[in-house]
């Protein structure tokens, strides 16, 4: 099973949702580097639950930084990050153990690990996994914001509720997104967007959304052509989150709509710096950044457990069966995932810079 992402600045996660706790180790980040622990505490609230539209399962999130930090700076050697789990109920699993959940992972795990995996909340498959990658986001965003390098994610759809989009104000509107729990731009289809997820939660169901998100600072010349693609690597690790299902860069796939000249993005030169007029192209050109905004959306599909009931099978009867989920679950991701889109995106930004530049760039003057 493979764990680790990343080829200069590296992370690996573990553990389970139910078991004692979970972790990340981050190898590759340079000496010298601040840790904040307020900062880390500071995202790791914007991931937990909120209120009546969040699962009823309450984390404290206590994290225990075990290495690689001394005396508020990274020494340079592997950052070992220890989450506890706390607020477990095992017992909500029990009853269902062989009742493969409708678009978990319970079936494809079963067949992969033969019976023997940690079924408890989706074990290891689990989106409280993330919280790892956030505390690991917690350490690279502000040393990347050091750099000039910001990253910002809002809402752009949630139950059909739609936010703006970013303004030339770019810079300040990532910052301020920073201090929501639901990451809108506009901030009147907050309580709009609440209201749906509240009224699906009421009918036993659940809905999904579209998350954008804006990469500024990145100059021109970072990517490679083939393989390790800005667009391929960030793909890569943002389909590792839960419940992600698309990827789109740039305008995405209205290009296919578009004649060649209104999808081109015309170049020119502003004070002296290459841009482009337009961005249909997300800031990316042949796999390689162009210096302009980096700019996707990922599509977060509806939360597949449901308090209905649902058609399913019995793995170990080998009969149809039908599920009604007892436990504690969230009727809508989106508002939490936009942490876990920024921390990953940081991870991966983090690594292709390290990669051209050396891994001393991210604490170099």
């Amino acid at each position: 099973m493979k764990n680790t992402f990343g080829n200069n600045v590296s992370v690996t996660i573990f553990g389970e949702s139910h078991g004692n706790a979970i972790g990340v180790v981050i190898d590759g980040i340079a000496p010298g580097v601040e840790v904040d622990r307020e900062y880390i505490n500071k995202l790791l609230e914007l991931r937990r639950p909120s209120g009546a539209i969040s699962t009823a399962r309450r984390e404290g999130d206590e994290f225990v930084i075990e290495s690689g930090v001394f005396e508020g700076k990274t020494t340079g050697t592997p950052i070992c990050i220890l989450i506890p789990n706390e607020d477990t109920r095992s017992k909500d699993y029990s009853a269902t153990r062989w009742l493969a959940r409708p678009s978990h992972a319970d079936y494809t795990a079963n067949c992969k690990y033969h019976g023997y995996e940690d079924y408890r909340g989706g074990g290891h498959f689990s989106g409280r996994i993330t919280a790892a990658l956030v505390a690991a986001g917690g350490i690279i965003i502000p040393a990347l914001n050091k750099k000039g390098i910001k990253i910002g994610t809002h809402i752009k759809k949630c139950a059909g509720v739609c936010d703006r989009d970013f303004s030339e104000n770019i810079y300040d509107e990532i910052d301020s997104l920073y201090d929501k729990k639901i990451a809108v731009l506009d901030d009147s289809v907050a309580d709009r967007m609440t209201d749906a997820i509240t009224q699906a939660k009421k009918e036993g169901n659940s809905v999904g959304g579209v998350l954008e998100t804006v990469v500024v600072g990145v100059n021109a010349g970072v990517g490679e052509p083939w393989f390790d693609t800005v667009e391929g690597l960030l793909s890569h690790a943002l389909f590792s989150i839960p419940a992600i299902k698309g990827v789109e860069f740039g305008a995405g796939f209205s290009l296919s709509d578009m004649y060649g000249s209104e999808a081109n993005d015309a170049f020119a030169y502003e004070n002296d710096r290459v841009i482009t007029k337009t961005n249909n192209s997300g800031g990316i050109n042949g796999g390689i950044t162009n210096g302009m905004p980096i700019v996707f959306r990922c599509a977060v599909r509806p939360t597949p457990t449901l308090s209905i009931e649902q058609n399913t099978i019995d793995m170990s009867k080998k009969e149809n069966a039908v599920l009604m989920s007892k436990g504690r679950h969230d009727p809508c991701i989106v508002h939490r995932a936009r942490i876990v889109v920024d921390c990953i995106t940081a991870l991966t930004i983090c690594d292709m810079m390290t990669g051209r530049y050396g891994t001393d760039w991210l604490n170099s003057l």
